[in-house]
């Protein structure tokens, strides 16, 4: 098992170096450039040169590269020169980047609380009401756009019968801690606060979570589907097994492994859809931040987001690799 974790581990290093690579070059292949962007209307020839030289822009590229390496290790990324200018853009991921991480970590609570028990309900009585109410109700999911949604569910229930706030992350006084709302109102034991912090985020996160419920439950569904025409389960029912035992260790074992790796594609999806959901209902986060970089070309910022978004999506397939080996021994020896 170390071994297979090790191996991961050198292919995640491998990824990141390839799409550090990638996006430092997409960043100086866009309209414009990055002295452009910084100087504004006020750039003049003189200045673009005198900047270009201060940010190493006349050195060749492979020279230029290894400079960006070394500074991103470090976490040196530049200064915003637009989303928040003169903030160092790290300091504007780990401001931002908890509440992205909240949002999406709530709609993929959300997202798997609803489709695994469903999925498994709707295979177990297939061809029933319930199971063609949940397949009309998956497709709607995959059909609604996200801002569509997220609009709708905040003119019903926040505008219209005030059940919960219409926008931002808390309304009251709290302590902070790490960043994450919810996890500083328990750890602080301030419970209104946590409770505020939730309540936030219930309607964006069923709004990001429409999507990645719609795919985890018909994934579910077609796999439990699946594993129930298999031998060893008739076996263990005529045993006289009770179906507790034969759900938990025959069925949803053996049909946890394609619904894993879709749990682990649609976490990429939430940090994209967080964009609109995040626009939609004023949240401070990583994808508020990035559509203001993209629109006021904000190089360092673009750099720092687009490089943790990245990662975390690399990060979170890792997760999947290893719960690939947990569910599923044979993984390791691939």
């Amino acid at each position: 098992m170390l071994r297979f974790i090790i191996r991961r581990l050198m292919q995640l290093v491998l990824v990141i170096f390839v799409l550090s690579l990638l996006l430092f070059l997409w960043l100086r292949a866009l309209p414009g450039g990055i002295v452009s962007a910084m100087l504004g209307e006020r750039a003049t020839p003189e200045s673009r040169a005198r900047l270009t030289h201060e940010l190493g822009l006349d050195e060749p590229i492979w020279v230029q590269y290894w400079t960006f390496l070394k500074r991103a290790v470090t976490g040196d990324f530049g200064v915003s020169n637009g989303v928040q200018p003169g903030k160092p853009a790290m300091d504007l991921l780990l401001d931002r980047f908890p509440a992205t991480i909240e949002l999406s970590l709530v709609a993929l609570v959300i997202a798997i609380g609803l489709a695994l028990p469903l999925g498994y309900l709707a295979a177990k009585r297939h061809g029933s009401l319930l199971d063609n109410l949940s397949v009309i109700g998956s497709l709607v999911g995959v059909a609604v756009p996200v801002f569509f949604l997220a609009f709708l569910l905040r003119y019903v229930f926040a505008q219209e019968l005030h059940w919960l706030p219409v926008s931002g992350r808390q309304e009251v006084d709290a302590t902070r801690v790490t960043g994450f709302f919810i996890l500083d109102g328990l750890l602080t034991r301030e419970w209104d606060a946590a409770w505020d912090a939730l309540k936030h985020l219930l309607l964006p996160g069923l709004a990001l979570a429409s999507i990645p419920f719609a795919m985890i439950f018909r994934i579910t569904r077609a796999s439990v589907l699946e594993v129930l025409d298999e031998d060893y389960v008739r076996t263990a029912e005529s045993k006289g097994l009770t179906q507790r035992v034969v759900r938990g260790r025959h069925v949803m074992r053996n049909a946890l492994l394609p619904v894993i790796t879709a749990i682990g594609l649609q976490m990429g999806g939430l940090l994209a859809g967080a964009v609109l959901t995040e626009s939609v209902f004023n949240i401070a986060g990583i994808g508020d931040a990035l559509r203001q970089a993209f629109s006021l070309r904000d190089y360092p910022v673009l750099q720092v987001l687009i490089l943790a978004a990245a990662g975390t999506y690399v990060v979170v397939n890792l997760i999947v690799d290893i719960l690939y080996a947990v569910v599923d021994p044979r993984v390791r020896t691939r």
